[in-house]
């Protein structure tokens, strides 16, 4: 086996940092600009809950499965290479959703965006803090998990206020979409993103992400706030509009999409502002936000005030923001250049399975328990976990 040393990437300028962002920034626009059309979806198609959840879902599991392949592949052929074809795929993604007659086909759209997303939250965000250079790795984490958010924020707002302003609202979300993954997929062919020093060619099989012993702490520390924080916005995503409906009585789109866009603006704004905190501080902080969004998630349904959900979606996009943030910045410090991307791999696979599997148990428990119990049951169980976990991890992190 024959080990090619390159040369690393160079520090990048401002434009070309802004340009890397933008293409993690839009592919999430993408992942979460459906979110207010699903109760359009739902009234043309006829599917459950349960079946929301599903499509939901879907999602997860093409991210999932991307990244026991995604993170190593940058590493080793480079972050262009790799995000490149992603941007690809979310533009097939957009175009499967504008025409979707079925739900095999919003499923479908929504395995390949998780596979878009997938790509670009691990080699995506490693060539952000890669562009930065060792003395901007600070700012660099902190750049390219906000590009994640915005971007995540972004796309729901989209979604609904075309749903409000036309009658014909699918075609125009994702035309805007195509339009805002095609200036990202130009902006990325000039970036001076190389293929790090010192790795092995050859196939990359699909395998859970390995970190260094050493890293394991930092990579189980992130997992342990962002996991939690990330299936509380998952919840409200997948579920929001059904709770909006079923305990509230609201079936605006508008209302839905714009909830999640203040939940991932609370996540864009939280890491602002709190950048300068200390890692452990960002795990408390985060950790609490998750279980008071439990709890602002069970008031929703003995409330039925919409401003209690949203302050729910408030409390998890910080939740999720803030564990995000410390973990990124954990990575960012401490895990070699050419296994960072497979240490945002092995992040992001800890977080988002559990999501996947809480959304989609929520969902059938809806229809089977009724909303109140079931809801309330996972969100108190959620809750709990957020609680230890984070405990946890601020523990793990005080020392340093």
């Amino acid at each position: 086996m024959t080990v090619v040393s390159e040369p690393a990437t160079r520090a990048g300028s401002g434009w070309q940092l802004a340009r890397a962002a933008w293409a993690v920034a839009a592919v999430f626009a993408l992942s979460n600009s459906p979110t207010p059309l699903y109760v359009y979806w739902q009234q043309e198609l006829g599917y459950s809950s349960g079946t929301l959840t599903v499509v939901f879902a879907a999602y997860i599991a093409g991210l999932v499965m991307t990244l026991l392949v995604a993170g190593r592949a940058s590493d080793r052929y480079g972050r262009k290479r790799v995000v490149v074809p992603g941007i690809v795929i979310a533009l097939i993604s957009a175009a499967l959703f504008m025409t979707a007659g079925s739900v095999v086909t919003l499923i479908v759209a929504r395995f390949s965006v998780g596979v878009a997303v997938g790509i670009v939250v691990s080699a995506g965000m490693a060539a952000v803090v890669d562009l930065g250079g060792t003395n901007r790795r600070h700012l660099t984490s902190m750049l390219a998990s906000i590009a994640m958010v915005f971007g995540s924020g972004l796309g729901p707002l989209l979604g609904g206020l075309v749903y409000e302003l036309t009658p014909e609202p699918v075609g125009w979300v994702f035309t805007v979409n195509i339009a805002l993954l095609v200036v990202a997929l130009i902006g990325y062919v000039g970036l001076p993103l190389e293929r790090p020093a010192g790795r092995a060619r050859g196939p990359v099989w699909p395998r859970l992400p390995r970190v260094p012993s050493r890293n394991r702490k930092h990579i189980s520390s992130g997992a342990a706030v962002f996991a939690p924080g990330l299936t509380a916005t998952s919840f409200v995503l997948s579920l929001g509009p059904s709770l909006l409906v079923l305990a509230v009585g609201n079936t605006s789109p508008l209302l839905a999409g714009g909830a999640a866009c203040v939940m991932f603006l609370a996540a864009t704004g939280s890491q602002l502002v709190l950048t300068r905190l200390a890692v452990p501080r960002l795990f408390a902080l985060g950790s609490s936000s998750t279980v008071l969004a439990m709890v602002a998630v069970v008031a929703t349904l003995h409330t039925e005030s919409p401003v209690v959900f949203v302050a729910a979606a408030l409390l998890s996009g910080c939740g999720q923001g803030l564990g995000q943030l410390g973990g990124l910045r954990l990575i960012a410090q401490h895990v070699d250049d050419d296994r960072r991307a497979e240490g945002n791999a092995a992040l992001n696979i800890s977080a988002y399975l559990p999501a996947a599997v809480l959304t989609v148990v929520t969902g059938y428990a809806v229809s089977g328990w009724g909303i109140q119990p079931a809801v309330t049951t996972l969100a108190v169980a959620l809750a709990a976990l957020g609680l230890i976990l984070g405990t946890a991890a601020y523990r793990a992190n005080a020392a340093d």
